[in-house]
């Protein structure tokens, strides 16, 4: 079986890794001129570990990145919201919590992709998915170019995926009413002498900063925006002073010395669940079949986990495809869809521009157990896996 994914992204390239493992020929179709660096981080959680491990990648994502032990609430006075133990979250699930740049995660995961044999084909943004009586659909793309495959993989994004598009007949996203810019952050002295997560709380604004040592983090500074408006990066230090000048150390330090070529604007977009992940030989991955936002924290982690799964249902169904499609999208369509709308939960009540509401959601978050948290937390990620405390046996690494 020869297969096309359309979308050189995490989860296209873990999708890749993970088909190439099981023995099938697999090649990537990138609309980009290369390797794309656009994000700033992403928290590996132990669910994400897992499918690493599997994809044999594990030991080179540790060494770059962090290990983050808490997750700290605050208000945007510096005051303790409560936290979340990290340590435990990663005992109960077996494998270690993560916090990488987005382009060393993306650099390893290309090189593993290479090194198997998968070939990347830049500068190949698809024009039209055309559909065949013999059900070996054809992908045009805009250099001229065409292919066919026995399985096309959708793994082409939120925002435009031509994918999603074939199989749904609509893939416009979802405006959620906040604006989020993002950043990597590096220091010739160290800021941080905890790897603890920090989540500030304003009224219908956010700052998180992750660490992944002393000297490096990346961070997300947020605020709700009524309409879409222009991104010039001229502004941005003045935008994000504009916000956030009153907020605490160090968050005036990060803003200011952060380059202006490791900032990004993001008008932040979702897409409502679809109980139809497929169509013809086409499927979707990632954001083009599930785009969570970020208040998930599991955008990546679920599009690892869709090639894993994608990747174990096709060994045992070989060219069953449509078993294959059908077993894929009921094991996760639930999981995927209650992160999309627990995620929205979370985002409409950090935007909240109400400051009696804030206020309301500030006590409750102090008044929050938040043992039970990390227990539904490994409870949730776990789920499908075999991993956590509910599955059989686990083997992974504490």
């Amino acid at each position: 079986m020869n297969v096309a994914i359309l979308g050189a992204g995490l989860g296209g390239l873990g999708t890749a890794i993970a088909l190439k493992l099981k023995g099938l020929d697999v090649e990537v179709y990138e609309r980009h001129a290369g390797r794309s660096d656009i994000g700033a981080g992403i928290m590996c959680w132990p669910n994400a570990s897992f499918i690493l491990s599997e994809l044999g990648v594990l030991d080179e994502v540790a060494y770059l990145s962090g290990r983050p032990e808490q997750m700290q609430r605050l208000t945007f006075q510096g005051d303790d919201l409560g936290s979340l133990d990290l340590v435990e979250l990663n005992r109960q699930m077996g494998y270690p919590s993560f916090s990488s740049y987005r382009k060393d995660l993306m650099r390893v995961l290309e090189l593993r992709a290479i090194k198997l044999g998968v070939k990347i084909n830049y500068n190949h943004s698809v024009r039209k998915i055309i559909p065949s009586q013999s059900r070996l659909s054809k992908i045009q793309f805009v250099n001229g170019s065409a292919v066919q495959a026995d399985l096309v993989v959708g793994a082409d994004g939120r925002m435009n995926s031509v994918a999603r598009a074939f199989v749904n007949g609509d893939n416009t996203p979802i405006y959620q009413g906040f604006v989020n810019w993002i950043g990597t952050f590096r220091s010739e002295r160290p800021l941080f002498d905890e790897m603890v997560i920090r989540d500030y709380w304003g009224t219908g604004e956010r700052f998180g900063i992750v660490p992944l040592s002393p000297y490096k983090a990346y961070w997300a500074g947020a605020v709700a925006a009524t309409e879409i408006l222009g991104k010039n990066p001229v502004t941005y230090h003045a935008e994000l002073l504009s916000i956030f000048k009153e907020w605490p150390v160090p968050i005036l330090k990060i803003i200011m010395e952060t380059q202006i070529d490791q900032i990004n604007k993001v008008y932040v977009h979702d897409h409502n669940p679809i109980n139809i992940w497929h169509k013809g030989n086409v499927l979707l991955v990632g954001d083009a079949a599930h785009a969570p936002l970020p208040t998930s924290g599991q955008g990546a982690c679920q599009a690892l986990e869709d090639g894993w799964h994608l990747a174990s249902l096709l060994k045992i169904n070989g060219p069953n495809l449509e078993k294959t499609f059908q077993e894929y999208t009921k094991i996760r369509f639930s999981k995927t869809s209650e992160i999309t709308l627990a995620a929205r939960q979370l985002a409409s009540s950090l935007f909240n521009t109400d400051p009696a509401y804030c206020h309301q959601r500030n006590i409750r978050s102090i008044n929050t157990d938040y043992r039970e948290v990390v227990n539904g937390m490994s409870k949730g990620w776990a789920s499908g896996l075999p991993i956590g405390p509910f599955a059989p046996h686990s083997d992974g690494p504490h």
